[in-house]
């Protein structure tokens, strides 16, 4: 199992020390976000200092951009990084597009599909120089002149990872990808009784294997070496999974457990405004499906335990910060390692 890190870069100053942290620990690969900044711009600095490291998006909103602007990043990223960079897509949900990025909400695992096409329509015109001639239902996309048209590159297979929590895009994922980004909320039952199955059977449409794709996730994870943090690190996955569970798309996964009634109530109060009474909610019993409790250097066996055979690369839901848990951070990967 590959463990990475996840990043919240607030501050573009602070990618070079943690990229280098990162790849000189151990860490397998780093993820950004597209949450308060924008995804792309910090895995430049993140590719230019590390040497192994995988750099990737967890995720980038697909459809507030044109598949001719995810091309063209990912090209250039791919080539700077030397072939590590993934590009990590998801459709964010219907209010975000149309509220906050001004795009049209359509039916969002067709317009993935076509999102993630396009996208290697061109770059298969740029490495190949075929003539780019794609024609859907969202995209219809045929010029392309020498002027605009970048360099062939050895780096051109550029892995496409999709999130989703839902049947459908993990059929799609399964059909189209390299990798498949689980969403946070989730548990072990979830992964075994719906995203797996579903992925396989986009795998078998396309006559792939499940070898031919990564699941990744972040984790909720609650440290406990110092009784302080744990209470603080514990909050914080209360807070945060009371805020999924209020969003009709992750509901799922609380219908599954047999918590719906739960999720009725935190979308009730999410609609009030009651943000702050929506983590009391949230009971032990479902922590205890929903994240693992240890020590950072117990942590890798009890998340290798759980996840075995269900994840492929994991990372904690909160980041690496500089200069915080440093050798906090060292025995989790040096724990990885061994398993």
């Amino acid at each position: 199992m590959k463990f990475d890190a996840s990043l919240l870069v607030h501050d573009l100053g602070q990618m070079p020390a943690l990229a280098r942290f990162a790849d000189e620990t151990g860490f397998d690969g780093i993820w950004t976000f597209e949450t308060a900044h924008e995804p792309f711009l910090p895995l430049v600095l993140a590719a230019e200092h590390s040497r192994r490291l995988s750099v990737g998006t967890s995720i980038a909103v697909a459809f507030a951009r044109s598949p001719a602007i995810l091309a063209s990043i990912s090209w250039d990223l791919a080539r700077f990084s030397q072939g590590r960079f993934i590009l990590g897509l998801g459709t964010q949900v219907k209010g975000h597009n149309e509220r906050r990025f001004g795009v049209k909400w359509d039916k969002p695992v067709d317009k993935m599909s076509e999102v993630i096409l396009a996208v290697r329509a061109f770059w298969d015109c740029w490495q190949n120089q075929t003539r780019l001639d794609f024609q859907g239902e969202y995209f219809k996309l045929n010029l392309m002149t020498p002027f605009f048209s970048p360099a062939p590159h050895k780096y051109h297979r550029i892995p496409i990872f999709i999130a989703g929590v839902n049947r459908r895009m993990c059929q799609l994922g399964g059909e189209l990808c390299e990798g498949f980004h689980v969403h946070p909320l989730h548990s072990a039952r979830y992964l075994r009784e719906v995203v797996l199955p579903n992925i396989g059977q986009g795998l078998a449409k396309a006559g792939r294997q499940r070898q031919a794709l990564e699941v990744s996730s972040s984790i909720f994870v609650i440290p406990t070496d110092d009784p302080a943090e744990a209470a603080r690190y514990e909050s914080g996955v209360r807070q945060q999974v009371s805020f999924y569970a209020s969003t009709p798309p992750y509901r799922p996964v609380f219908d599954l457990e047999g918590w719906g009634d739960v999720a009725d109530r935190l979308k009730s109060f999410a609609a009030r405004g009651l943000w702050k009474e929506m983590p009391s909610l949230i009971t032990d019993e479902m922590l205890e499906r929903l994240a693992l409790r240890g020590s950072w250097s117990e942590l890798p066996a009890k998340v290798s335990k759980k996840y075995a055979g269900l994840l492929d690369r994991v990372s904690y839901y909160f980041p690496l910060v500089p200069g915080e848990n440093e050798d906090h951070w060292r025995a989790t990967v040096a724990g990885f390692k061994r398993r």
